[in-house]
């Protein structure tokens, strides 16, 4: 039975929806109208998405709308060649980053004449990313960022720097049936994805790109991020292949202490017992600087494809996911941080110490580019890192062929 602040919350989506269809002219009786949407959303997330298309339908009975999930490789081939091909959906929601190739290619339209540059104005500055003078999504939550969880039964320490986080993760480290395998961890993250490579990247002086879009990935930086991440596997404080699912399930069971991930994994720990602790990644010992993570947005893209008969009607939806209402509840269920200024006036989110310390973790990140060339620079370190990791290249070789890789995609690309 839902609860009855669900139900609450439920009516005032109801009521907001009912405020955006008097907005867009809905009246009367109108003949039945498709809006499909492809987006790239976490099982909580889509729970949250399902609600507010409930309450949209409720006063647009008119309205089919319709949801796919892809993870982020298959949404962005499928949205392209669907697109491509003059079909595929009205909406693509997914990370800030998908705007470069989606846009060069020409497949979502820019926003700031359709949606208005007043209702632009609302946007928190951090969450909006123009390309080539022009904004081609509509954020629904900033940040997007990684961050240090840990597990309050096992630690309270929230280390300053990656010596004290070393320290204190030998501590709880433990193998006690002394099989050479940990019974518990000290640290877990996914070390297959460059997205966790980009904190420490960042923490030991180093970035993916200069001012031109060019890669900057053969530097002293990218070698010490390599060597500091390949030292906590080999000083045995993580699985030696520790992916986002291992991580994840050895966090959810109480065996390991601290874990670096997203915003987006908090329902589901609490969900599972952890008393959770959120804090910013550390400093770096060797250079004094944070481990800002890389931050981003996602949020909701109109495709060029979409007939123009449609538009009043994507539209107005799209303004009602992105609204402040809309992001307070998001926040208050998911622990997001809302793109729209005016949500942080609500006592659900200025009152919420999960959401002051993903807000100061935010604070010391630094902007993911969403450039096209970002995703050449992706695809250049991913193999590379896992080389590392696994002991077969040196983080000093890693970092040049990282560097040739991507130069050579970026060139790919543009031919």
């Amino acid at each position: 039975m839902p609860s009855s602040t669900m139900l609450r919350g439920l009516a005032g989506l109801v009521l907001l929806a009912l405020c955006v269809g008097a907005v867009s002219g809905c009246s009367g009786k109108k003949k039945e109208m498709r809006i499909s949407i492809f987006e790239q959303m976490d099982p909580p997330e889509r729970v949250q998405l399902e609600r507010h298309l409930e309450a949209y339908r409720k006063l647009h009975p008119e309205l089919v709308i319709t949801h796919q999930n892809y993870e982020t490789d298959a949404l962005r081939q499928q949205f392209q060649t669907a697109a491509n091909a003059g079909g595929g959906p009205d909406i693509v929601f997914g990370p800030s980053d998908q705007i470069g190739p989606f846009s060069v290619m020409g497949l979502i339209l820019p926003l700031e004449d359709v949606l208005g540059k007043d209702y632009y104005a609302g946007f928190e500055p951090g969450s909006l990313d123009t390309l080539g003078g022009h904004l081609y999504y509509a954020p629904d939550q900033l940040g997007n960022h990684l961050m240090l969880l840990y597990n309050k039964k096992l630690t309270t320490k929230v280390p300053a720097t990656t010596d004290e986080w070393i320290a204190e993760a030998k501590r709880l480290t433990k193998d006690t049936n002394g099989d050479g395998t940990p019974d518990q961890y000290g640290i877990v993250m996914n070390l297959v994805e460059p997205f966790w490579l980009a904190p420490f990247l960042n923490g030991y002086g180093g970035w993916v790109m200069d001012a031109k879009h060019q890669p900057t990935l053969d530097s002293p930086g990218m070698v010490g991020a390599l060597k500091f991440l390949s030292s906590l596997r080999n000083q045995n404080l993580m699985p030696r292949e520790c992916n986002y699912a291992v991580a994840d399930n050895l966090f959810k069971e109480g065996k390991a202490a601290y874990l670096v991930n997203g915003p987006w994994s908090w329902t589901a720990y609490k969900a599972s017992g952890i008393d959770l602790g959120i804090a910013p990644l550390p400093k770096a010992a060797a250079t004094g600087r944070w481990c800002g993570p890389m931050t981003a947005s996602k949020g909701y893209s109109v495709s060029k494809s979409s007939p123009m008969e449609m538009r009043p009607e994507v539209v107005a939806l799209v303004k009602y996911l992105t609204s402040p209402e809309v992001g307070v509840d998001n926040a208050d269920s998911l622990g997001t941080l809302p793109s729209m200024t005016a949500a942080y006036a609500d006592p659900r989110v200025s009152g919420n110490p999960f959401l002051a310390a993903s807000r100061a973790a935010y604070a010391l990140g630094r902007r993911m580019p969403v450039v096209p060339e970002m995703r050449a620079i992706w695809d250049a370190m991913r193999p590379e890192m896992e080389k590392v990791l696994s002991g077969a290249e040196t983080p000093e070789a890693a970092s040049k062929a990282m560097q040739a890789g991507a130069i050579k995609q970026i060139q790919t690309m543009k031919d």
